[in-house]
């Protein structure tokens, strides 16, 4: 009997040995005095450097919007590493950053074979092509036999292979690592069209030298729901992550602004009372201060602020909100309630 205690304590010793630990990421941030985020290493509206050498973008934002939650106010405590398609997972997987928010799709092989966690979708997209006018093309249909240009490491390759393979055309890729060489390849006149989700398609047309001689086609081939990441493993982290995004959205359905969550705090709304930290302990319920989306929307807003700050249409890249509009208005976007 003692021989089979011993065998079945060592058993369970090394099965928990071989379990992975979930790693206090909270802890490790707070102790570290920054959030490490990844980042797409140049795409204008989503993550890229201005003349001063600051970052900014939607997702830039949203690092920003963690950082706020996590040290009561302050967005400037974020560490910037800037990733390649092919580098963003091997530096969540090991712990070279705390979060991405890098414009990665949500996929099935992502969410469960690469051990993320999606927090949720901040950007519904698409992925489409662009061509120059002067090739007389106004359908991706009207593409086959073409040089296609295609950064490695994305769902864009596959994408881009199943659709020729489904309308029986052929088609000559050049894959290439950076987005930025894929764009100076397409603007030298390697390939006939290049191809990225639709939104990227409209920033790397404003980096050409002559944007107006270039056209996106109408078609979009694929389902591109962008959003933020998270190492499996800490759900306390997980939790946190996601309901930052969640709460930038019940900000904006709420009518909580920037300019106005000062004043909001006097609500008698139950709603904008549980998400400003005046009722209930949901932010101490996550590790957090009661007023952590108090701290959020000062420091960036409510997600239609985000949006129309840096991709919208009053910006170069004059997008609509479309499907990122909220429920209520025609659109995707819809956030669980906070009670």
């Amino acid at each position: 009997m003692k021989h089979l205690i011993k065998v079945l304590l060592g058993s369970a010793f090394v099965a928990l040995a071989a379990a992975p630990s979930s790693a206090a990421t909270l802890d490790d941030v707070k102790s570290r005095g920054v959030l490490r985020c990844g980042v797409n290493t140049g795409l204008p509206g989503f993550a890229s450097q201005n003349d001063q050498g600051e970052w900014q973008g939607l997702d830039i934002d949203y690092c920003k919007a963690v950082a706020a939650a996590v040290f009561e106010g302050d967005a400037s405590k974020v560490e910037y590493s800037p990733l390649s398609a092919v580098q963003r997972f091997p530096a969540l997987q090991n712990g070279e950053v705390d979060m991405l928010a890098r414009n990665t799709t949500w996929t099935m092989n992502r969410d469960t074979a690469l051990g993320l966690n999606f927090v949720g979708v901040n950007y519904y997209d698409g992925q489409g092509f662009m061509v120059r006018k002067d090739l007389n093309v106004t359908s991706a249909l009207q593409l086959s036999g073409a040089t296609v240009c295609v950064q490695a490491g994305t769902t864009t390759e596959l994408n881009l292979a199943d659709y020729f393979s489904a309308n029986n055309m052929d088609y000559n890729p050049v894959v290439i690592e950076s987005q930025a060489d894929v764009n100076a390849a397409y603007e030298q006149g390697r390939c006939d069209a290049l191809t990225t989700d639709a939104s990227g398609l409209y920033a790397s047309r404003l980096e050409l030298a002559n944007p107006d001689e270039h056209v996106i086609l109408p078609e979009i081939i694929s389902k591109e729901p962008l959003g933020p990441a998270v190492r499996q493993g800490d759900e306390q982290w997980f939790d946190i992550v996601k309901w930052v995004h969640f709460g930038l959205l019940n900000a904006e359905e709420l009518g909580i602004t920037q300019d106005n969550v000062d004043e909001m705090l006097n609500s008698d709304n139950p709603d904008v009372r549980r998400l400003l930290g005046l009722d209930g302990t949901f932010g101490e319920d996550i590790g957090l201060t009661k007023d952590w989306m108090v701290h959020v929307i000062k420091a960036v807003g409510n997600y239609g602020e985000i949006f129309d700050r840096n991709v919208g249409p009053d910006t170069p890249l004059k997008i609509q909100r479309g499907m990122n509009a909220l429920w209520t208005k025609g659109g995707l976007h819809y956030a669980p309630p906070i009670r």
